[in-house]
């Protein structure tokens, strides 16, 4: 299968929450010689992540290819998701009915409140937007989970855990050896410095 990954970004984006994963399906594909990866902006205009790394969409709302999978990345502040306009929330609403996998990173899990794919189901963020998300008494909120599945929703925690959860989808979409084979490519072996208190 030609499987098309989306990841939709907007104005003051974590570029990390969407890179990442997005790294996850290209060695993905590139191991299988068959699908794509595309970002996709409300429109054509260039994104300006955190930091300043200014991003051009392969596609809006309107031109994106039928998706296998979203990736809803997080912001800098709730201002920024709060500006993303009611037709991009319409639009990830409908991709949920469609799309194998509708997925968030970080505080991508209050974008998904906001179109209300998380009534009802249990979900994870960043540390620092975990009260926020509690906000919806709906929603179960499992702050150590790394990400959390519920249906064709998952969340995940901030940042590098949207990279565990593209590893997770990629072993899902096609097989856990071929997501072990895109771990080794990309070395992902996390292993921080300064871990130790003393």
């Amino acid at each position: 299968m030609n499987y098309v990954y989306g990841l939709f970004i907007y104005d003051n984006v974590a570029s990390l929450d969407f890179i990442g994963p997005m790294d996850v399906f290209n060695v993905s594909n590139y191991l299988l010689n068959k699908g794509q990866a595309v970002t996709i902006a409300e429109t054509a205009s260039s994104i300006r992540c955190i930091g300043g790394l200014e991003i051009v969409p392969g596609a809006t709302i309107e031109t994106a290819p039928p998706l296998d999978i979203l990736v809803v990345p997080g912001a800098e502040n709730l201002d920024s998701i709060n500006a993303i306009g009611d037709p991009a929330i319409q639009w990830i609403q409908q991709q949920a009915e469609q799309a194998k996998f509708v997925t968030s990173v970080c505080s991508g899990a209050l974008v998904l409140q906001r179109t209300g794919l998380l009534s009802g189901r249990k979900a994870t963020t960043h540390y620092m937007q975990i009260e926020d998300l509690k906000q919806d008494p709906s929603i179960e909120v499992l702050p150590d989970m790394r990400y959390v599945r519920d249906g064709n929703i998952v969340t995940s925690q901030g940042v590098s855990a949207g990279i565990d959860m593209g590893l997770w989808l990629v072993g899902q979409m096609h097989s856990p050896e071929h997501a072990r084979e895109v771990r080794k490519f990309i070395q992902y072996d996390p292993a921080p410095p300064y871990t130790a208190l003393v």
